[in-house]
């Protein structure tokens, strides 16, 4: 399993982490600017630091009223629109025909290097969608996460007509910013299935889950000015 160290994002702006051996997308193709990207050079694995803009109160509620999410109390408290913040975000990520399954409830996390502490939140979806073809457009974020060569997780035109990946995530409030910071690690299970390889799927996730930790224990932000509108 590759080992996983601190890196730093955004010109510096940004501490976190990364395995060692994954390669920046952006030298081999362009990356959005409120994004970084990196990408495993074995699997179709990645990672994805991103910047979006604060989903506010009004949005939440919305969300709350009318979408379908996991149980979070009688009543909207603070925990329970950030968690439906961090549910919108992934939301927004779907592409048509997608279908999101949440696995694990984004639940509160402690990162060690913020002082004062900033709201942030853990947890795991996964993502089915209908197969796309070779050589479909890349997706903002989350949808089918893309290799180093530019193949989608469904490229093969082999196996079942529906692709799976599972979307280990972060998200971390920063009000004052007006800013929504995420970070994504994407495991697509087509690969390991067609290899009949249940064991290699459960160590790429086992890799997500420990570099979702590491993003907990170092993530910091060194350049506060990166959110200046």
């Amino acid at each position: 399993m590759a080992g996983i160290s601190e890196k730093l994002f955004f010109g510096g702006a940004i501490a976190g982490a990364c395995p060692d051996d994954w390669i920046d997308a952006s030298n081999i193709r362009e990356v959005p600017d409120h994004q970084e990207i990196y990408l495993s050079r074995t699997t179709l694995s990645n990672l994805i630091v991103e910047i979006n803009e604060r989903v506010s109160r009004e949005q939440v509620l919305s969300m709350l009223t009318e979408q379908s999410v996991p149980p979070l109390g009688a009543h909207a408290n603070a925990q329970t629109e950030d968690i439906a913040a961090a549910l919108y975000h992934l939301r927004d990520i779907c592409d048509e025909g997608d279908m999101m399954q949440v696995i694990n409830t984004p639940q509160p996390v402690l990162l060690q290097r913020f002082n004062p502490p900033v709201p942030a939140y853990a947890g795991l979806v996964s993502f089915t969608s209908p197969k796309r073809q070779r050589g479909g457009a890349a997706p903002n974020t989350g949808g089918a996460p893309t290799s180093i060569d530019g193949d989608t997780a469904s490229s093969s035109a082999a196996g079942p007509q529906l692709s799976t990946y599972s979307c280990h995530f972060l998200l971390v409030r920063l009000e004052a910013q007006n800013t929504d910071l995420l970070v994504f690690v994407n495991v697509p299970h087509e690969e390991f299935d067609l290899q009949g390889d249940p064991a290699a799927l459960s160590r790429e996730e086992e890799l997500a889950s420990n570099l979702l930790g590491k993003f907990v224990e170092t993530l910091e932000v060194r350049n506060w000015g990166l959110f200046a509108c």
